[in-house]
């Protein structure tokens, strides 16, 4: 494929996606003119017209519509194909995209980026929070390498690997000397407290609620916040308590695990990756060191 096809195609998906060419000539520093010309360039040498112009914004025509996709594929698949090449095997170089879900900031993505660093020093670590939807759209459009998340339904052409069971525990700033020996909370007993939660964006909020429901109780949510951070924050320095995974409380030890009766349901964290894609040496050496560190840490084994 010649460089000039392949700059149309990057052209026509950039109009395609702004829906206007002057914003798109703009992120593609030329000129809207030559973008224009470039784009009915194209048309010509395909014998069909891509882009309907006659509204407000430029949309698709239904063979623009097959076609983009066709060519997102085919720029997903060579920049694929470009990794492959340049793999170092000794893993002295590379670079690594992760995408994980908002609670794995708080006590699994530190161990794992120190450890990584450690064994790894010359691969760089790209790491982006996001809801589990946007990681699996992102595996399949080839913007990340791997992904930690839940098991459940997932996007087609998606892979999910078991990694450990996570647990929801009722966690308070008392850490006493016999912690490990709290005897378990019972749910009713819930209504008595005041709470910091996550607000209702977070999956695991959704997880918390249906609890309560099942068993009505009805605690008292004082504060609720959209960082974990501020949330062990907030229950180290108030007489508040939360509910987060269970092993939050191990890299903090003004924070404490009381498990409830009956516990809350336990969700199974994974390992995702695009079905097909290519898995370079960095991507390998991640997926080893985080089941070694699952182990390391003793999480519990997922099912």
């Amino acid at each position: 494929m010649a460089a000039l096809e392949l700059r149309h195609l990057r052209y026509l998906l950039a109009v395609a996606e702004h829906g206007n060419f002057t914003r798109a000539a703009e992120e593609l520093h030329i000129s809207q003119p030559t973008l224009s010309q470039q784009i009915k360039q194209l048309e010509r040498t395909l014998g069909v017209q891509l882009l309907d112009r006659t509204g407000r914004t430029v949309r698709l025509t239904d063979a623009g519509a097959v076609y983009t996709d066709h060519a997102r594929r085919a720029l997903r698949d060579l920049a694929a194909a470009e990794r492959a090449v340049h793999d170092v095997q000794d893993l002295s170089r590379g670079h690594l995209r992760l995408g994980v879900t908002p609670t794995f900031t708080a006590y699994l993505v530190g161990p794992l980026t120190a450890e990584f660093h450690t064994r790894h020093p010359g691969i760089s670590l790209t790491l982006m929070e996001m809801t589990q939807d946007r990681i699996e759209a992102a595996l399949l459009a080839d913007d990340l390498d791997l992904g930690i998340a839940f098991a459940g339904p997932h996007l087609p052409g998606i892979t999910a690997t078991a990694l450990f069971t996570e647990t929801l525990t009722l966690v308070t700033g008392t850490r006493r000397p016999d912690a490990g020996h709290v005897s378990p909370l019972p749910v009713k007993e819930l209504t008595d407290l005041r709470l910091a939660l996550l607000s209702g964006d977070f999956a695991t909020r959704g997880h918390i609620d249906a609890y309560f429901t099942h068993h009505r109780a009805a605690p008292r949510i004082s504060v609720e916040a959209n960082s974990i951070q501020a949330l062990t924050e907030i229950v180290r320095r108030t007489g508040l308590a939360t509910v987060l995974p269970d092993a939050i409380t191990h890299d903090h030890p003004h924070l404490a695990p009381v498990p409830l009766d009956p516990p809350l349901p336990t969700r199974t964290v994974t390992l995702l990756r695009r079905e097909g894609a290519y898995h370079g040496a960095a991507t390998r050496a991640f997926t080893r060191l985080t089941r070694d560190l699952v182990r390391a840490r003793g999480y519990t084994p997922a099912p």
